[in-house]
């Protein structure tokens, strides 16, 4: 497998963080740099080291990306302007990592171009559906308001 190109850019700018004396970014990145780490140990069979693709430091990314968005939410019942911030400067910081964001209108198409693709008629068929477009709306789009979107549409039918 061909080493993740995010993963080697992640720990270039770890250095530059390091180097810039940017404790806020640094933060970020190694908490990135850690849950990877962790993924890849978490894969693991019978001792074999496991490194992570591109895909997979995405996933990694999307992951950490939705736990902060969580974590503002509560904040925000907690009136806890400070964690906010923290979190939101976070998602900053992963958010660059991420491929360029697909705008509502290109992932409309996608969504449409994956329903003709699947024959999709109905809800029964969603599972269809969101399988074609996991793989081409990765890091680029929101897979819940895209699945969102895709239930709307299937259920028009």
């Amino acid at each position: 497998m061909e080493p993740s190109k995010i993963k080697i850019k992640i720990q270039s700018d770890m250095t530059d963080a390091m180097r810039a004396k940017d404790a806020e970014r640094l933060g970020a990145i190694r908490l990135l740099l850690s849950a990877v780490k962790q993924t890849e140990i978490d894969k693991r069979t019978h001792g074999e080291h496991v490194e992570l693709d591109d895909a997979g430091v995405l996933m990694v990314i999307e992951k950490l990306i939705k736990q902060r968005r969580e974590s503002i939410e509560h904040f925000r019942v907690g009136n806890r302007p400070d964690l906010i911030a923290k979190e939101e400067a976070e998602i900053k910081v992963l958010a660059t990592y991420l491929p360029e964001q697909l705008t509502d209108a290109e992932v409309e198409e996608l969504i449409c171009k994956a329903i003709s693709d699947s024959a999709a008629t109905s809800m029964k068929d969603m599972g269809k559906v969101m399988g074609i477009l996991k793989t081409s709306l990765q890091g680029r789009a929101d897979i819940m308001r895209t699945s969102s979107r895709v239930k709307a549409i299937l259920s028009s039918n």
